[in-house]
């Protein structure tokens, strides 16, 4: 009688999960990086060799079932053959509901998507994601969320930083600045925590978490992080009928049958679903991810007006690499009022501080002061300091604002080479987009009414109008809509 054999053998991690970056600073300004998640154990593989087809007289055993019985020996550390896509997908887990919805029409329509025309963008951004991953996983973790609801990002932007959408959504998790500053991020002229793939993700942790609690379910979550919650929680009372008898994630499918959610929140949870299905499992559809080098970092607290560049000699390090770590430092130098902690490359904290101190003071100067002369305009000072506008403009955002000529005398800020060098050439934080006709404005100290409508080529009387307001007087912090 020919006997099926089962070889056991240790089947190598398709990807490596390193250390997660470290942090060091106080828990009010950057948090500490939460342990790596462990590695995952080795997996054994079952190889199940077929005998021919038996005689009469002899039971056949099917490997499925040779498969079940292993496991039953030898623990959940038996592994199915990796020839085997029906059985290989046991293997995979996930701490999001994606079995149920798998078959559905329109995740089958992503997951097919995914792994055809848009295969080569979903295995950039894969491979791009995986430099996150660890962090990201650990952040979700620690704030008592499943871990997988990371492939939100996937969606979002790609896993990049520096992602601006046609709203003026920014960074990785695509924060409006009113959302954003909502969850404790910072987004001003000079910095904008929106970019930062740490903070950012300890936000988008938070602002997920206070959904899921609002509304009991993960995908009711996702869709009115896409949509908004006002409008999730305005259809489910609307739709209350229809929904009786529903629970848990089945209530967002119910709620996308009715013609109400926009269909991009419609399309998202399917989309999130079908990410999680090939992310996590990317062998299985044929996708090779090549992991990439980890995120990771150390913190040093600079005070302000330093230059980027002096913290890059200071720690021994390029101006690239600090500019890298630092995408939320908007104008190549630390806000002028403020201390703020920097990322650096791993393991160049320790004596930065000291060597920071000992730079030459022309290396830690940002700027040098010029006065404007008699019937000069903003354009005209950029032309003779040999920058342009918009860059001056940086550095002096209320004269570039103006029109005409500057007053006599004027002082303006002009950035030294290193400075221009490490600006980033971002839109202005402070814009949201709604619709195609319709920015929000957030307040500065010293704003007023008369100043933000002669900005935007609007009235006072409009803008009181579209904001419902009853006098003149504003705060910052305030979002006016502006039209």
């Amino acid at each position: 009688m020919k006997v099926t054999r089962i070889v056991l053998c240790a089947a190598p991690l398709l990807i490596a999960i390193g250390a997660c970056g470290r942090q060091i600073a106080p828990a009010a300004d950057p948090a500490p990086q939460p342990a790596s998640p462990a590695p995952d154990p080795i997996v054994a593989e079952v190889r199940v060799v077929e005998p021919p087809p038996p005689p009469p007289d002899t039971i056949a055993i099917a490997a499925s079932e040779v498969t079940k019985q292993a496991v039953a020996v030898f623990g959940d550390s038996v592994g199915v053959p990796p020839d085997s896509t029906a059985t290989r997908a046991e293997e995979k887990t996930w701490d999001i509901d994606v079995r149920s919805y798998e078959t559905h029409a329109r995740v089958e329509f992503y997951v097919n998507r995914f792994t055809g025309e848009a295969k080569e963008r979903i295995v950039d951004r894969l491979e791009a994601g995986s430099r996150y991953e660890p962090m990201i996983r650990a952040k979700f973790r620690a704030a008592g969320l499943p871990e997988d609801m990371m492939y939100l990002a996937l969606i979002e932007s790609g896993f990049s930083p520096d992602a601006y959408s046609r709203a003026a959504a920014v960074g990785m998790w695509q924060f409006m600045t009113a959302t954003a500053k909502g969850t404790g991020l910072r987004v001003d002229w000079w910095i904008d925590e929106r970019r930062h793939p740490g903070r950012s993700t300890t936000a988008a942790a938070k602002h997920i978490r206070w959904l899921k609690d609002q509304f009991g379910s993960l995908y009711l979550a996702a869709a009115a992080y896409n949509g908004g919650s006002g409008r999730v929680s305005r259809g489910l009372t609307r739709y209350a009928d229809e929904l009786e008898g529903s629970t848990g994630e089945d209530v967002f499918f119910v709620l996308a049958q009715q013609d109400y959610l926009r269909s991009e929140t419609k399309e998202y949870v399917p989309q999130l679903i079908a990410a999680a299905l090939v992310g996590k499992d990317p062998e299985r559809y044929g996708l090779e991810i090549r992991p990439q080098p980890l995120y990771a970092y150390d913190s040093i607290r600079v005070g302000p007006s330093i230059p980027l560049m002096a913290a890059a000699k200071a720690t021994g390090s390029t101006l690239a690499e600090i500019n890298e770590l630092n995408p939320h430092i908007l104008r190549g130098v630390t806000p002028p009022k403020d201390s703020v902690y920097l990322s650096i490359p791993v393991g160049r904290a320790e004596g930065a501080s000291a060597a920071l101190a000992a730079l030459p003071v022309a290396d830690k100067t940002p700027y040098r002061r010029v006065q404007t002369l008699k019937g000069e305009t903003f354009a005209m000072v950029a032309k003779r300091v040999g920058l342009t506008s918009k860059q001056l403009a940086w550095y002096n955002p209320t004269d570039g604002r103006q029109k005409g000529k500057l007053a006599t005398g004027r002082t303006i800020l002009v950035p030294s080479p290193d400075v221009v060098r490490a600006a980033r050439d971002v839109p202005d934080p402070a814009i949201e987009i709604y619709g195609s006709s319709t920015v929000n404005h957030i307040v500065k100290k010293g704003d007023t009414l008369s100043g933000i409508a002669k900005r935007y080529r609007t009235s006072v009387a409009a803008l009181k109008r579209l904001n419902r307001l009853k006098k003149d007087a504003i705060f910052a912090g305030q979002a006016l809509r502006i039209r």
